[in-house]
C-alpha cells in the first residue's frame, strides 16, 4: 500500500481554491525560492505518514462544509514529488465525489498524463517567465515548469494562475506588461492573481537555522500590487 508523506493540513481553506477547502501541505520540494513561505516541506523526509484512504477519510469528514464549489488541494512542498500517492488520492476523492485542486509550482518528475485528468483544477505558480529570473528565484532552470504546462494546455484542465509580488524584483509595470503577454497565450485561464510578498516567515527560517535570502525587504504594500493585478487583467483582456 503506497504511503505518502504529508507535512500540515488546513481543515477549513478560504484562498487556495474555490470555496471552503481542505489543504494538504505535502512533503519535499526541489525549489528553493527565495520568498518560501514553508521551508519546513522542502525535504523529502519529516512530516506524517499516512495512505491515501487514511487521508481522504479525513477529508470526507468536512464534505458538508463543501458544497457545490469547494473540496481539496494539493499543497507543498510541491505535491507532484509524491506522484503515485497523489494520483491515489485524487482517485480516492473522486470516488467521493470531492472537487480537486492541485496547487502547484509545475516540477516533479515530468509525466502527468495520470495526474492531470484527475485534477478538476490546477492553481500554478508563476515564479517567472524567462530562464534567467526564475533561476535567481528559484535556483533551477525554467524547464521544468515550461513541461508541465504544456501538458496542463494539452490535457486542458482548468487554470487559476498566481506570481508573487517582492518589493524591488517583480513590482514594475513592465513585469507585468510581459507577464500580461504570456498569460495571453495560455488556454483555460479563469483566474489570474497577484499576490503581495509577506516576510511572516522569517521565524520559519530562523528556527530551522536557514539563511532568510530576502532578509532586509520590506513587505509588498497591498495596495499597489492590488493596481498593479488591476493593470494585468487590463491587458490580458485587451
Amino acid at each position: 500500500m503506497i504511503k505518502g508523506l504529508i507535512s500540515s493540513v488546513e481543515s477549513m481553506g478560504l484562498v487556495d481554491g474555490p470555496g471552503i477547502r481542505y489543504v494538504v501541505f505535502m512533503q519535499g520540494c526541489k525549489l528553493r525560492c527565495k520568498y518560501c513561505h514553508n521551508p519546513e516541506t522542502w525535504n523529502m523526509v519529516g512530516g506524517e505518514e499516512t495512505t491515501a484512504r487514511e487521508l481522504v477519510k479525513k477529508i470526507a469528514k468536512f464534505k458538508p462544509y463543501y458544497k457545490n464549489n469547494g473540496g481539496v488541494t494539493f499543497s507543498g512542498g510541491e505535491p507532484l514529488l509524491q506522484p503515485e500517492f497523489l494520483v491515489e488520492c485524487l482517485k480516492e476523492c473522486k470516488k467521493q465525489n470531492i472537487n480537486t485542486a492541485l496547487d502547484t509550482a509545475g516540477v516533479g518528475f515530468g509525466d502527468y498524463s495520470q495526474i492531470l485528468p484527475l485534477c478538476d483544477l490546477v492553481i500554478l505558480d508563476i515564479k517567472a517567465i524567462n530562464q534567467k529570473d526564475y533561476k535567481e528565484l528559484t535556483g533551477k532552470d525554467i524547464d521544468a515548469f515550461n513541461n508541465f504546462l504544456d501538458q496542463v494546455q494539452q490535457h486542458g484542465t482548468k487554470l487559476w494562475l498566481r506570481q508573487v509580488i517582492v518589493p524591488g524584483m517583480n513590482d514594475t509595470e513592465e513585469n507585468i506588461k510581459n507577464l500580461a503577454k504570456f498569460i495571453k497565450q495560455i488556454k483555460n485561464v479563469e483566474r489570474v492573481e497577484l499576490l503581495p510578498y509577506k516576510s511572516t516567515c522569517k521565524t520559519k527560517y530562523e528556527n530551522l537555522k536557514i539563511a532568510y535570502r530576502l532578509d532586509g525587504v520590506e513587505d509588498m504594500d497591498e495596495e499597489k500590487c492590488k493596481t498593479l493585478e488591476s493593470s494585468l487583467r487590463k491587458v490580458i483582456i485587451n
